[in-house]
């Protein structure tokens, strides 16, 4: 299963112990990462990358979500993005990027509170002992989400308001006086632009949740392969 990881830690150090077990827990096959990054969070509510995966075009694909998760954990102030520019977040980072809901927003930001520092990333794992045990070992406080459908969900939801929208005023529309009638057709026209772009964002999402699932599916050929060529 998909899941969105985030652990934290006292210190920097403790963070970056629990990055490394994360990555050994990959290289034996336990969990895969398809993403990471260390993040700190300073005093004035700000958080900064201090170190993340940069390494290829999965770092990349996945970054959208991983990025989006880091900004909303970067608080109101915003987000210092720190050594680490690839998974910078900025304004496009909320909770429907992210794939997350808000509690779990919620629950993680009462514990990442200022100097502490937290290993976030997104893995797959078929069962949680493995990352617990090991987290846990290191100091770790451990929070986990299963990536949702909910953008699907919420994006259907308001695509179909704006719909119904559209033709009560195209209603309105045909029984409307002259005078009226122009105005109607000005705000028809914009929001069905506004349908048109919702579609299109659905679509380039679609698309981009592809390419994802093909890199994911590479990487787990090739991890596979690797852990066959070493047993035999």
């Amino acid at each position: 299963m998909d899941r969105m990881l985030v652990v934290v830690f006292d210190n920097e150090t403790k963070a970056y112990e629990g990055k490394k077990a994360l990555l050994q827990l990959d290289g034996e096959g336990s969990i895969s990462v398809y993403a990471y990054a260390v993040v700190a969070k300073h005093a004035d509510g700000t958080a900064s990358i201090k170190q993340g995966d940069d390494s290829g075009p999965l770092g990349t694909l996945v970054g959208t979500s991983l990025g989006s998760l880091i900004g909303l954990l970067g608080g109101p102030v915003g987000l210092a993005v720190g050594a680490t520019a690839g998974l910078a977040a900025g304004g496009a980072a909320d909770v429907y990027n992210a794939g997350v809901g808000e509690d779990f927003i919620d629950d993680v930001t009462k514990t990442l509170v200022p100097n502490k520092v937290a290993v976030v990333a997104e893995i797959e794992e078929d069962w949680t002992t493995p990352v617990d045990t090991r987290m846990e070992a290191i100091g770790g406080i451990v929070f986990r989400r299963a990536l949702s459908e909910v953008q699907q969900r919420v994006h259907e939801e308001h695509v179909a308001a704006m719909k119904a929208d559209l033709a009560q005023m195209k209603a309105e529309h045909a029984k409307a006086q002259a005078d009226r009638k122009a105005k109607l057709h000005e705000k028809i026209n914009q929001l069905d632009s506004k349908i048109q772009g919702q579609l299109q964002k659905a679509k380039d999402r679609r698309e981009a949740a592809e390419r994802k699932a093909q890199a994911k599916a590479q990487l787990l050929k090739q991890k596979a392969d690797a852990l066959k060529a070493k047993a035999s």
